[in-house]
């Protein structure tokens, strides 16, 4: 039988009203618990950022020797091109004159360094960027050993120090938001649960009168619903406001390391709108759960 709309709503709006103290108990609890979990998602979503900047951001340089052959250079710029976009992302051409003034302003504060190195004595360079990070070491053995290369240059080391850092974080904040929403449901559930059991007379006599299951469950998980939305609604703010000192908990850029990890406005709205659903499933079968153990009178 179809519930008069009429009926839900004001049967949603007593219920809300007459019992004010659990209402707003329910609400801090979504708000607060939906906080946190919008918290760790930030963070996570912090991390995976920064971890696509880094492998963006690994170069590989292919020094070439000061008289390498044209043949030679063309062979290398060849097998470069055969790997991209696959294993190559992207790559650059450092002829002498460039590289010159890159050296310029990497010892301007060394006039002795300046006075013995010109145009002419710079190797000439490939400067790549790998499609994936983790292969970079692989391609620098491949080219150093081809003909006309004197040194390949890339920050290995780091490079696997960096990456295993970020699968840690990526785990850890995997783990904590798992949790973090497991202690929500139990937290709002709890709390709808003892806003019911306050009225479990209340549902016992609607039960008495000939009431059906779902007449008397449907305006709870309305409440339930409105609860859920409204602390939803104030988790969203926080999270969306607070995006970048939630981010900031995870460290730092490992391209700018004297920047915090940050997070954009629209992936931070993206993040509020997953809080708010959540919080409104949460909200309507949190209360379709906690008053079934009441409609067998």
């Amino acid at each position: 039988m179809a519930l008069p709309s009429s009926y839900l709503l004001r049967e949603t709006g007593g219920n809300l009203a007459r019992n004010i103290v659990m209402t707003v108990a329910a609400v801090v609890t979504m708000a607060v618990s939906l906080t946190a979990l919008g918290g760790v998602l930030i963070m996570r979503q912090a991390v995976n950022k920064a971890t696509v900047q880094y492998q963006g951001g690994v170069e590989l340089d292919i020094f070439l020797n000061p008289n390498a052959s044209a043949q030679e250079v063309n062979g290398i710029r060849q097998e470069l091109v055969s790997m991209t976009p696959t294993q190559i992302k992207k790559c650059s051409y450092v002829d002498k004159t460039a590289a010159f003034t890159e050296f310029r302003q990497m010892f301007s504060g060394q006039p002795d360094m300046l006075k013995v190195m010109t145009p002419s004595r710079m190797p000439t360079s490939f400067r790549c960027v790998p499609a994936k990070a983790q292969n970079v070491g692989q391609l620098a053995a491949e080219f150093s050993k081809q003909p006309g290369v004197y040194n390949v240059g890339y920050p290995g080391q780091e490079i696997k120090q960096w990456l295993a850092h970020f699968a840690t974080l990526r785990n850890v904040t995997l783990v904590v938001a798992g949790g973090v929403m497991i202690g929500a449901i139990a937290l709002v559930v709890n709390t709808i649960q003892l806003a019911i059991f306050a009225r479990r007379r209340e549902v016992a006599v609607m039960k008495l009168v000939g009431a059906t299951n779902w007449f008397i469950r449907v305006p709870f998980m309305l409440e339930g619903l409105v609860e859920g939305l409204v602390g939803a609604a104030v988790a969203f703010v926080i999270t969306f406001t607070a995006r970048n000192t939630f981010a900031s908990f995870t460290g730092t850029n490992p391209l700018l390391p004297s920047e915090p990890l940050n997070v954009s406005s629209h992936e931070a709205l993206l993040t509020g709108v997953l809080v708010v659903v959540v919080g409104a499933a949460v909200g309507a079968l949190g209360s379709a759960f906690a008053v079934r153990r009441h409609l067998s009178v």
